[in-house]
């Protein structure tokens, strides 16, 4: 305040400047000083401003003007403290501004001086009234700021702002405003320096605790540049770090790393494209000088736009080739996080830590799914329940928990959120209130696993399936595989090949359906209704009347049908088949999202990748050692693992040098019955089956002109063009394919060539069928609203289509027959007209909105005809282009790679007639034979449990969802497996005897009861030594009724059995015929003991042991094998590791040019690499002219392999091999080195020649 006149001088926070500076001087303001306190207040605004009042607000730090000077930036405020009665001068401050003489001018101490006592006392005596100092922050003095500020050369605002520019700038600022506005350019303008709202976030999240100890206000969201409280809050962090406080960020935390998803990284290219496109905008209109002249057109060219986005999709790295093998694929690879890529990582730079597991990835990124090879860790998945906020940060879902009660309120976190809380486990026990069972409960708090009491818990994981990626959330009993065989499994169910006949596992984790429907796999009702009609190709779904405001509307009627059309045997990126196949009936009443039609590796509904097979854990005669297996001819047989697999094959006819090549049927130098095929124009019908070598489209291309003789020209101008030299270059089937040749598609640069006739007429019709289909529907809806709309009215004008003659007399009524015969068709229905207006315009609307209808799809399907006729874009020097589809069906067999979902991969060794297959006690034999070595190594045990627990849901008949990390335990396996071994051993001892109807709620009941039960332990509850899980006596007296009527009804069947195979009918004389267990529990009502040695009883005497395992007999000899093997069913997959695509032989093929050797691989038909360890093994048998042969005329001895053919095709004996080609061009390496090489003998002359 003004000490005269009471204005307002400045307000408190305002900044102390030049020109606020100058007031106080011309106001004789003596001093202001920075608050130190700002809750303090002392003095009253309106009091008088006088020395004494002064001294006191500077005592106290009230007027709250922050003084601008290098202390300020550092984060801690210069303060002026009265230092007249100062006493301890044990904490010496530090200058931090120089102090002049008022008076003469002289600097009396420099800045980054120690403020002494001697000093204060010169100062005094000089009459200095006041110094800067600074005596360090809140939390102790820094010697950092000490030292800066002494080394700073700058004097104040102006000289720091000046050394900025010059170094930002060549030269110096020509004035104070210059150089501020080249600062705050730099680094507060958003076109200079953007944090972008992600960069804002990071920021104010860092930097929270150091904006609240120095009371700063945190920026807002939309402050996406600098602001000067951020550099002094970052100065501030940096010093704490030096000093041992605050914390260092982790790089690998998910909390620093972001996903840019394909919306940022299309309009990163965007704003390429666009920059370009301005450039160039730029650039014309400096050249064009008059605007009068200049256009839109001129000036923009959209291209440059389109090329980025095209050159983006086309050859960006994470521009990939959909990966389409299965549904489970195609999901899988939509949801890839990739930390390659551009502005990534590269793998040769990436360490062990990136590509680590990271405590921060919890229900983000799954630990489990990545690559084996040198992506490993860089390529990961999103897990099943993770997605991304709008900054581009993985969340995850968690339960709020209120004071230890969890509700059911779900908050999304992501991982810098979830820093400060602690997390409980989803498979904690809770109480039906929500509080936790235990009073001590499992945490996650950051990388620490505490053991909290409930109220410290402010969440809990929504499911134990957030952890991991869709892939393993489908492997059941992952929790008891190591790591690296889920990641395996994870893996290889992606290779899965859909199979012919797929089959859902009996053993799921209940996330099958979901997978198949999120996947677009299967076709889901839209809405709820009747299933009116199914084909092949179409399912529609009558959904009922439609209702509310819609049925007022004209037409309204065909809204109430949903129509699904089914995809039919599309070929997919990976040559798999797409074919979608109704599970609905006519008739049949679905609700919204129903499954209505399968796809490819789905069974009603759910995803099935392979099949269920009946497996033994055994070896067999050696055939199936390291990881080989045995499979039966049976499943060969039912096509249980044959696929369909669909190639293109393409011909491309390019115009040449010498001529343009021809699609033709007239092929020199081949047969008639190559030809029987093809149709006129040389290309394959369809539904033709072809093999190797046979010809699908027939091309001829111009051979080299050579000067004609007489005859031959004499032949020409006979015959014309035809006789002309060409040689065959017609598209045949590759080596090793067979199929049926199920569509063709040709492509032309010219509109009217003449091989597209036929195809142009059979795309017009199908559309021209289409139009006239959907018209029919329009009119059938629009006569039947017509009916209900006129019956009971009177006509006024029915006049016939074309003419002026009344169809229908006035005044006739209409009645509902006579609707009915009545065909619209033959009316005027512009001119129709009822007495009753209403009625009238009712029924005008139905019609107009018809013909709209009508008018439209009729554009439509013109605009498609045209578009049927437009010219093909191909590529440069390319004609014309013909592809041919070709479907394979690929029965199993050997050389295939097979998996089950647990990493147990193996190829198929032998296919082994099912009689001499390994054969369980009742007769039948297995379906597959797997080692049992390939178990405890690889400590994927979850195959096992999965092999119990599909032998129980075999026998009785459902299907078990064991999901991750919650799924069956060892006694619900344990008491299922005893179930089921009853039921089976009954059908083979006593197939008469009516086996129990156990349905999957029965066995659901039972699982839940057996939950209930606890795991308290009893040694009288314990089971068979040799089972698993407790005794079924632990289950005698269940409360639930459904499952105390199971057991009970299992007892009696056990009895009944026993007494069919005894032929006993009473307890003592059961106990006589050797069922000692069965007499126990006979003809008792309620059993408290004896149920369990019962079942095992009946088990044994069927030969099953009840740990699942049996005697099996040899299917060759008949013996029994020496010792009890595990049965059950387990779910196999046939990868896409096919033998068919890989096996490969060469006669004579292409040759690299510098090495004269083959070429490597299938696609280039080239040779088999013959390397060290078989050259040793050749060695070994002493076989040296096969290896002198395999490593001269067999690969690089040029002359020699000519010669050798040439003494084949002769019948002659083998020439003499020559020198390999390698071997000359080793010597010509040695000599472009300077080294003189010849090879000679003795001393004698170079064998090479001149």
């Amino acid at each position: 305040v003004h000490p005269k006149t009471g204005d307002d001088l400045a307000l408190q926070g305002e900044q102390l400047d030049d020109t606020l500076q100058r007031r106080f001087i011309e106001a004789a303001v003596k001093k202001v000083s920075v608050y130190s306190d700002p809750d303090v207040y002392l003095g009253r605004c309106s009091e008088e401003v006088t020395e004494e009042l002064l001294d006191r607000l500077i005592r106290a730090g009230v007027l709250g003007i922050e003084i601008y000077s290098s202390a300020a930036f550092i984060g801690v405020r210069g303060t002026y403290e009265d230092l007249t009665n100062r006493r301890d001068w044990s904490v010496q401050p530090t200058l931090a501004g120089d102090v002049v003489d008022p008076k003469t001018g002289e600097v009396l101490a420099d800045k980054g001086d120690e403020f002494t006592p001697e000093l204060f006392a010169a100062l005094k005596e000089r009459r200095v009234r006041d110094a800067l100092v600074f005596t360090g922050g809140p939390r102790g003095e820094s010697p950092l700021i000490k030292n800066t500020l002494a080394k700073d050369p700058t004097k104040g605002e102006r000289d720091a702002l000046n050394n900025i520019y010059s170094l930002v700038r060549p030269g110096e600022a020509p004035n104070i405003e210059t150089a501020r506005e080249a600062l705050d350019r730099l680094f507060f303008k958003a076109n200079r320096y953007d944090l972008g709202r992600v960069g804002r976030h990071k920021v104010n999240h860092r930097l929270r605790d150091i904006y609240r100890l120095l009371k700063f206000d945190v920026p807002t969201a939309d402050t996406t540049v600098l602001a000067p409280s951020d550099f002094v809050a970052i100065v501030r962090c940096l010093i704490e770090l030096h000093e041992g406080r605050g914390y260092t960020d982790d790089i690998d935390h998910l909390g620093n790393r972001r996903v840019r998803s394909i919306g940022e990284l299309i309009a990163n290219q965007f704003s390429i494209g666009l920059s370009r496109m301005a450039r160039l905008v730029r650039e014309r209109m400096s050249i064009n000088s008059d605007p009068d002249k200049m256009s839109i057109d001129d000036l923009v060219n959209a291209r440059t736009v389109s090329a980025v986005i095209q050159a983006f999709f086309g050859s960006s790295q994470l521009s990939q080739f959909m990966d389409q093998t299965n549904p489970l694929a195609e999901l899988t690879h939509k949801r890839r996080l990739s930390a390659l890529g551009p502005g990534g990582l590269s793998r040769e730079r990436a360490g062990f830590e990136v590509r680590d597991v990271h405590y921060s990835h919890y229900g983000r990124m799954c630990p489990i799914e990545t690559p084996e090879g040198p992506n490993i860790g860089l390529i990961t998945s999103m897990t099943t329940f993770s997605r991304l906020n709008e900054l581009g940060f993985l969340e995850t879902p968690y339960r709020r928990v209120i004071e230890g009660k969890v509700t059911d309120e779900v908050v999304w976190l992501s991982a810098s959120d979830e820093e400060d809380y602690a997390v409980a486990q989803a498979n904690a026990p809770l109480n039906p209130d929500g509080s936790f069972v235990r009073e001590l409960i499992l945490c996650r708090h950051r990388d620490d696993y505490p053991l909290l009491p409930a109220e410290d818990i402010e969440f809990m994981d929504v499911a134990p399936a957030q952890l991991v990626a869709v892939s393993p959330a489908l492997i059941p009993f992952l929790e008891h595989d190591d790591a690296n065989r889920a990641l395996m499994g994870s893996n290889m169910q992606r290779q899965a090949v859909p199979l012919l006949f797929p089959e859902a596992p009996l053993v799921g984790t209940g996330l099958e359906e979901k997978a198949a429907a999120d996947s677009g796999a299967v076709v889901v009702a839209k809405r709820s209704g009747t299933v009116q009609k199914v084909t092949a190709e179409e399912i529609v779904i009558d959904t009922g009347a439609v209702r509310g405001k819609a049925a007022d509307a004209p037409l309204a009627r065909l809204s109430q049908y949903d129509r699904y059309s089914l995809k039919k045997f599309w070929r997919t990126n990976q040559d798999t088949a797409i074919n979608q196949r109704p599970i609905v009936e006519t008739g049949q009443k679905v609700k919204e999202g129903q499954v209505l039609a399968d796809g490819a590796a789905t069974d009603h509904g759910a995803l099935a990748l392979g099949r269920n097979v009946t497996v033994a854990f055994m070896p067999w005669y050696g055939h199936n050692f390291e990881d080989a297996i045995v499979i039966s001819e049976a499943l060969v047989k039912d096509d249980a693992f044959t696929s369909v697999h669909i190639q293109e094959m393409e011909l491309h006819v390019r115009d040449t040098k010498r001529g343009t090549e021809e699609v033709t049927a007239e092929i020199p130098n081949v047969a008639e019955e190559a030809l029987v095929n093809l149709d006129e124009r040389g290309i394959i019908r369809i539904g033709a089956s072809v093999k190797t070598g046979d010809i699908l489209v027939g091309k001829i291309t111009p051979k080299g002109e050579t000067e004609l003789s007489p005859e031959e020209k004499l032949l020409t101008a006979i015959f014309g063009e035809k006789a002309k030299d060409v040689k065959d270059s017609s598209l045949r089937v590759s080596p090793g394919v067979e199929g049926t040749v199920i569509d063709v598609k040709i492509f032309s640069r010219h509109i009217d060539d003449p091989l597209l006739e036929r195809e142009h007429g059979d795309r017009i019709g199908k559309l021209r069928e289409s139009e006239r289909e959907e018209i029919g529907r329009i009119v059938e809806a629009r006569d039947e609203e017509l009916r209900v709309v006129l019956e009971g009215q009177t006509v006024a004008l029915f006049l016939k289509r074309g003419t002026i003659e009344a169809l229908l007399k006035e005044g006739k009524k209409l009645s509902k027959s006579a609707l009915s015969d009545l065909d619209f068709g033959e009316l005027d229905l512009s001119t129709i007209k009822v007495k009753n207006a209403a009625a009238s315009e009712k029924a005008r609307n139905i019609i107009d909105e018809a013909r709209r209808r009508v008018e439209r799809i009729r554009e439509r399907t013109e605009e498609a005809i045209d578009r049927v006729f437009q010219a093909d874009e191909l590529s440069p020097g390319v004609v014309q282009l013909v592809k041919v589809y070709l479907a394979e069906k690929r029965k199993i067999s050997v050389g295939d790679k097979m998996a089950g979902r647990h990493g147990n991969k193996g190829i198929i060794a032998r296919v082994v007639p099912e009689e001499d297959l390994p054969i369980m006690p009742n007769g039948d034999p297995v379906d597959i034979v797997l080692n049992p070595l390939g178990v405890p190594s690889r400590m994927n045990v979850g195959q096992v449990l999965e092999t119990h627990l599909g032998w129980a849901a075999a026998q009785l008949g459902f299907r078990a969802q064991t999901p991750v990390f919650h799924g069956a335990t060892e006694h619900e396996i344990g008491a299922l497996l005893k179930l089921g071994g009853a039921l089976w051993a009954g059908r083979f001892l006593a197939p008469a005897v009516d086996v129990p109807d156990f349905d999957s709620t029965d066995v659901q009941s039972l699982v839940t009861s057996i939950r209930k039960v606890g795991d308290s332990f009893q040694p009288s509850k314990n089971g068979h030594p040799e089972g698993l899980g407790r005794s079924l006596d632990a289950y005698l007296g269940l409360k639930d009724k459904t499952a105390s009527a199971l057991i009970k009804a299992l007892s009696a069947y056990v009895v009944s059995v026993a007494r069919a195979v005894s032929s006993a009918t009473t307890a003592p004389k059961l106990k006589e015929a050797g069922w000692p267990a069965a007499s126990a529990i006979s003809g008792k009502g309620a059993i408290k003991r004896g149920l369990d040695a019962a079942v095992v009883e009946l088990m044994l005497k069927a030969g099953l042991k009840p740990g699942g395992k049996m005697r099996l007999r040899d299917g060759r000899t008949g013996q029994p094998f020496e010792a009890d093997v595990t049965v059950g069913v387990i779910y196999m997959m046939k990868l896409s590791h096919l033998v068919d695509d890989k096996i490969h032989a060469r006669s004579i093929g292409p040759y690299s040019l510098v090495t004269q050797q083959p070429l490597a691989g299938k696609a280039q038909f080239g040779g088999q690499r013959f390397g060290e360890m078989e050259v040793w093994a050749l060695e070994a048998y002493g076989a040296a002219y096969t290896l002198q042969e395999m490593l001269t005329v067999k690969s690089d001895d040029v002359s020699g392999r000519s010669r050798t053919y040439e003494a084949i095709v002769k019948g002659e004996n083998m020439p003499k091999p020559g020198v390999p080609e390698s071997f000359n061009v080793l010597v010509k390496e040695l000599q472009a080195l300077g080294l003189s090489v010849t090879l000679g003998s003795n001393e004698s002359d170079s064998i090479f020649e001149d």
